[in-house]
């Protein structure tokens, strides 16, 4: 339990150990819903309202703001192969005929089996499609996540991505950490060497703050955001702010939260019983109408969750219900 991935400022630092226990328990919420759902509430100020429902990442990449994490779909603990290997294919083939066309992955999925089960799938990928994945964290073994944010190994990351993906650039490639050995200028150096030789078309950071942020656009454009996020864990709030101001994409992790054991009194039990649907499509709904910027990425191992997932596009929560979600972090 020593070793940490650090999510500096805030005080959010959690052992890589509750990192995966975290990263489970949002599959396993995102899948327990029902269908008849979408993402579609008043805010409470009319700037914040959020109707589009596409984003375009860097200015030019357009993309459906709710995504598809493809975290869940490797082996037990984020490791090895998936036990249902062609479920896992259905799953990313399915994805994309219900309108996603954006995929989250990263090398240390696996590691490297969710790259590699994303190109088996959907190579040659259909227009449009953006294949967003990560470098910067390694795995030594199950449960074991350890930065290495080295520019020689960052390159290499890169390399080895292009090559499972088979991708000659990547759309969007992610700096998974900050790792507390490399300063975040030398990481994203690293990025911009290799997004000017044409490998690379946007840069984006994950579990940072608003001061990494900042550092790293000194040196090189940053596109998109990842950090945790959702009704209960808005730690990462001034980064979502930093993300509206700047037009960057804000990717939240842990998107779902908790949600097990709530009250009937509790406003998500409500909204959900109101609409017939699972507390977490809710929380989903509530995250897109929070903010024009977010796109969140909820995966699954279950085909039949992702088409509850995927039918989020038809819940519209009412002004009241969203004001007394909203309200749960006051």
């Amino acid at each position: 339990m020593a070793d940490e991935l650090s999510q500096a400022g805030h005080g959010r630092s959690v052992t890589r150990r509750r990192f995966v226990e975290i990263s489970l328990a949002s599959g396993a919420a995102l899948v327990a819903g029902k269908s008849d759902v979408i993402f579609g509430a008043e805010s409470t100020t009319k700037s914040r309202m959020a109707t589009n429902m596409t984003f375009k990442l860097g200015g030019d990449l357009t993309v459906n703001r709710l995504g598809f994490g493809a975290m869940r779909i490797t082996g037990e603990g984020i490791w090895g192969w998936p036990p249902d290997r062609e479920n896992a294919l259905k799953i990313l083939r399915r994805a994309v005929e219900l309108g996603v066309n954006l995929i989250d992955t990263a090398d240390a999925y696996g590691p490297e089996t969710s790259e590699l089960l994303i190109a088996e799938a959907l190579h040659p990928y259909p227009n449009g499609l953006v294949i967003a994945t990560k470098g910067g964290l390694t795995r030594p073994g199950p449960g074991n996540w350890v930065p290495n944010c080295r520019p020689e190994h960052l390159k290499q990351a890169l390399e080895g991505s292009l090559k499972r993906l088979r991708l000659e650039r990547i759309d969007l490639y992610q700096l998974h950490t900050v790792d507390s050995k490399v300063p975040i200028e030398e990481s994203v150096g690293a990025l911009k060497q290799m997004q000017d030789a044409g490998k690379i078309r946007h840069i984006g950071l994950s579990n940072v703050d608003p001061e990494e942020i900042a550092r790293a656009r000194k040196i090189v454009p940053i596109v998109s955001v990842q950090n945790r996020y959702n009704i209960e864990d808005r730690q990462s709030e001034n980064v979502l702010r930093v993300c509206e101001k700047e037009n960057l994409g804000f990717l939240p992790w842990f998107p779902v939260g908790g949600g097990r054991g709530l009250k009937p009194e509790h406003p998500l039990s409500l909204a959900a019983k109101a609409h017939s649907v699972s507390v977490y499509q809710v929380a989903l709904a509530w995250l897109l109408e929070r903010s024009p910027v977010m796109l969140p990425i909820p995966g699954t191992s279950s085909l039949a969750h992702l088409e509850e997932n995927a039918a989020a596009a038809k819940l519209k929560l009412t002004p009241e219900e969203w004001k007394a979600i909203d309200a749960l972090a006051a």
